[in-house]
């Protein structure tokens, strides 16, 4: 098992294995055979950056059955999905920032993120895992009140790609099995979130296979897998830390 991560030392930019306080320096590609040095470097010393740069990050939507019979929607024909956009992304524990424009509701998402190891195009279910590198925790941040602010089309990509509002890491875990991944998110320290990717419709493989059958997938990019039940609003100066077993937290603020 692999604990992936990117970081900022001494004025240069690193990625790694990190085991405890001690990350493990890797040169080369984290994707394709990246080589093991003899360096290790302190948690103390570095700045974290996002673990990879995707080229697109795409959200599901109504991916989990509890979350579903809450909203009485019932299990889509196949993956339902949308684009967000990459300019959306911030680095580990920066600030969500309400656009100035907006005074309404923004909501926390937290969700099991997938990562792209392999360029992969039209596979099958059964051979997604090979084009896997592993996992990571997201908060898919949602101005939700624009979704349906124009009565003749839902604006799930707009309300979805605010600056900020692209968040993930802190971390890639490989090696973990994704069918069985508690998931919390603690708004203020109060866990408001807290749920198991048991849940969901469609699980990592048949999304994966789905979306390569609609796009191409390159390595480092990002699949958010959709949330759960308890989803909700939060407030200037709110703290949201979002947590999947076995992979990290991430924390940022509202501002």
């Amino acid at each position: 098992m692999a604990n992936w991560v990117r970081f900022n030392h001494e004025k240069n930019c690193h990625f790694g294995n990190q085991n405890g306080d001690v990350i493990e320096l890797y040169t080369g590609d984290m994707f394709s055979n990246p080589s093991k040095t003899s360096t290790t470097i302190n948690v103390s010393e570095v700045e974290f950056l996002n673990p990879c740069v995707p080229s697109k990050m795409i959200a599901l939507w109504n991916n989990y059955k509890t979350l579903a019979e809450e909203k009485g929607l019932s299990k889509p024909n196949n993956p339902l999905y949308l684009n967000k956009a990459v300019s959306a992304i911030i680095e580990p524990g920066q600030n969500i920032e309400r656009p100035k424009f907006y005074d309404e509701a923004i909501f926390y998402e937290g969700e099991l993120g997938i990562v792209i190891g392999s360029e992969c195009k039209n596979i099958e279910r059964d051979s997604s895992k090979d084009y896997i590198l592993g996992y990571t925790c997201i908060n898919d941040v949602t101005a939700m009140d624009l979704v349906k602010k124009d009565p003749t089309f839902d604006q799930w990509t707009r309300s979805k790609s605010f600056d900020t509002f692209g968040i993930f890491g802190p971390t890639i875990v490989t090696d973990i099995d994704p069918m069985n991944l508690r998931i919390t998110s603690k708004l203020n320290g109060e866990v408001v979130q807290d749920y198991n990717t048991s849940d969901m419709f469609f699980n990592v493989f048949e999304i994966v296979s789905f979306l390569s059958k609609d796009m191409t997938l390159f390595p480092g990019d990002i699949i958010a897998c959709g949330t759960n039940s308890g989803l909700g609003p939060m407030n200037e100066g709110d703290a949201i830390q979002v947590s999947v077993e076995g992979i990290g937290a991430l924390t940022n603020k509202l501002v």
